[in-house]
């Protein structure tokens, strides 16, 4: 079961990245001093959490905080994607920029998939906020 539970998130992921890929011609003509997307971490595809690029209006990058010492620590929050809202779970004072995120990717013409599963809690997980049910829960 893990093996097929394995094999299914790599499938969703690499679809996420087939998505995301600039087409041969854009890829030609995109400036070199643009810097990549954040990487997906966890078993969900997580939102672009830097900004960065050219733009000289562009606001410095909100940087997702997602340690923890305990549960309590820890909250679901809007940290936004290319399709709009995205909850995930964070350190309950960690900034987040959806509107941001969704502005940076309006300007390197990134596109996401969009939905997203309901997380019902956040539990602290050797020192990340992760949602309950996505792996190992620590009682």
């Amino acid at each position: 079961m893990r093996s097929l539970t394995f094999v299914l998130t790599a499938a969703a992921l690499l679809a996420l990245a087939a998505c995301a890929a600039p087409s041969p011609e854009n890829a030609a003509a995109a400036p070199a001093s643009r810097p990549a997307p954040a990487a997906a971490a966890g078993a969900a595809p997580a939102p672009p959490s830097q900004r960065g690029g050219a733009q000289a209006d562009a606001a410095p990058a909100v940087k997702i905080d997602r340690s923890c010492k305990t549960d309590a620590d820890c909250a679901v929050k809007d940290v936004g994607n290319c399709c709009g809202r995205y909850p995930a779970c964070v350190n309950k004072a960690s900034p987040t920029d959806p509107e941001g995120v969704r502005a940076q990717c309006q300007r390197s013409g990134m596109m996401s998939t969009c939905g997203f599963r309901e997380i019902q809690g956040c539990q602290c997980v050797q020192g990340q906020c992760q949602a309950r049910g996505m792996g190992v829960e620590v009682r």
